[in-house]
Formats: C-alpha cells, structure tokens, sequence
C-alpha cells in the first residue's frame, strides 16, 4: 500500500472537513448560481461517492463510477457528509489489487471495462476530489468570509510549480 496518496488523501479529506465545520447547513446546501445552481453540498456528496463506489468496487473486483448511488441526504446534511469523510479516511488502507474499471463514452453507451488497480483509483480520486475541491473555494468565496487554506483544492504539482517560481 502506498502510503503516501492515503497521506495525501486524508488530508484532502480532512480540509473538506474543516470547511464544512466552517458553514451552517443552510449554506451547504444553498444553490448557488456561481457554481451553475449546484451546491457545495453537491460537489462534497459527489466526491464521497467516488470514493464510496472505489470501496464498493475493491470489494467487488469492479469499479464502476457511473453506475454510484446518489444520496441526495448527503448534499443537505453536512453531519452526513462528515461522517462520510470520516469512514472513507479510516477505510483506505487496502492492499494493492487488480481491479476492471467499467465505464462508457457519448459514443458507447454500452460501455466498456478497463484494467486498473487500486492504487491508481486512489490517485485518481485524490485528483478529482482536489477538482471539485477548486470548486467548493469558488462557491465559498460567493457566500462567506471564510477563508480556506490557500492550498485548498490546488494541485500538489501546481503548489510545487509555484514554489519552484518564488525560490531564489
């Protein structure tokens, strides 16, 4: 197991944490026009269920992102999403394993099955996660005085790339 991504990815997890502790409910779940009418609630539910499914899909042998369970409750009870945050933090130390990922495309509604890992989807929910993370700082930015961490939903190859350019 790579420790190092479950490092990184607690971390994500718990600076999502940190700003949900910062917003009332009502905030969480407020549509907001900045983010096309989503919410931040949505944009954390949709994160957890990425993660959720990867769970899911360890188990199974096979991931399938698209084919999630959406539960709504989490984009309006930020106590839900919490707890979720903290299942998955506590969930991810897993051997490495061979995995199919399922998927499809515009051009292929039927789908199709890829070899991967678990490792790899670690990684690639980490970077979706720090995505919608981006997301959630603009959404903040429109409805509170809260300020999130400067790193909060940037890249750990941009913060290095800008640490790069500020050294002598």
């Amino acid at each position: 197991m790579n420790r190092q991504v479950t490092k990184s990815i607690k971390a994500a997890l718990a600076q999502i944490s940190a700003m949900l502790d910062a917003l009332s409910d009502e905030q969480y779940g407020r549509s907001l026009p900045i983010l096309s009418g989503a919410s931040l609630g949505g944009h954390v539910r949709h994160v957890i269920e990425f993660f959720i499914e990867l769970d899911r899909g360890y188990r199974s042998g096979d991931v399938n992102y698209d084919a999630r369970h959406r539960d709504k409750a989490i984009e309006r009870q930020r106590e839900l999403a919490l707890a979720g945050l903290q299942k998955i933090a506590t969930s991810l130390d897993k051997e490495n394993k061979t995995l199919l990922l399922t998927t499809a495309t515009e051009a292929d509604q039927t789908g199709f099955q890829v070899e991967t890992n678990y490792e790899r989807e670690l990684v690639y929910n980490l970077e979706h996660a720090v995505h919608h993370m981006a997301l959630m700082k603009i959404g903040i930015g429109a409805l509170s005085a809260f300020q999130l961490p400067e790193s909060f939903g940037v890249a750990s190859s941009t913060i290095r790339y800008r640490q790069a350019l500020c050294a002598p």
